[in-house]
């Protein structure tokens, strides 16, 4: 279910329709559970298929993030990536485990081993799919906080949707 916390602040209309405002610091999410003919299909064949796969390998200065906890990163990363499938578990001797998979054959396989702060990462796809989440983190480290709150939102009649804030901008 949708929270009914406010994430959008319209702060005034536009004469053609549209509105313009501003993004609240308060946290919003919708449902990604739903299944059906209507909804795209959970990524298994995706994740099986790479389960073993070597892919790109690279080493990340971050151990592994359960990103659908990190609420701050995890709605950076839906904008940049829309549509991203987290899954999390455990790997041999109790390593953590992170997978990242996308429609668009994108994926990315994270493993921090216990003692460890970095993670050793895996990715292959038109997308490097951990590199986005480490430039947001980077991001968060640098800055102290995401563009993404306080951005400056405009909405067109068609519900076309600008969020920029600084030099950011993400188009939805």
């Amino acid at each position: 279910m949708a929270s009914k916390r406010r994430m959008f602040r319209c702060t005034s209309n536009t004469h053609e329709g549209g509105a313009r405002g501003r993004v609240e610091w308060d946290r919003a999410a919708f449902m990604a559970t739903r299944t059906g003919a209507a909804y795209p299909p959970p990524l298994n064949e995706l994740f099986v298929s790479t389960a073993e796969d070597d892919g790109e390998t690279s080493v990340s200065p971050f151990p592994v993030l359960d990103v659908m906890r990190a609420w701050e990163v995890w709605s950076m990363l839906t904008l940049l990536a829309p549509g991203i499938e987290h899954r999390n578990g455990t790997g041999p001797g109790g390593s953590r485990m992170a997978w990242m998979l996308h429609a668009d054959g994108s994926w990315a396989r994270a493993t921090t081993r216990p003692g460890d702060r970095t993670a050793t990462v895996h990715q292959g796809g038109p997308r490097h799919l951990y590199d986005l989440l480490d430039e947001v983190r980077w991001r968060w480290i640098e800055e102290g906080e995401l563009p993404v709150y306080g951005a400056r939102v405009t909405v067109t009649p068609e519900g076309g949707t600008t969020l920029t804030r600084g030099g950011w901008t993400a188009v939805l």
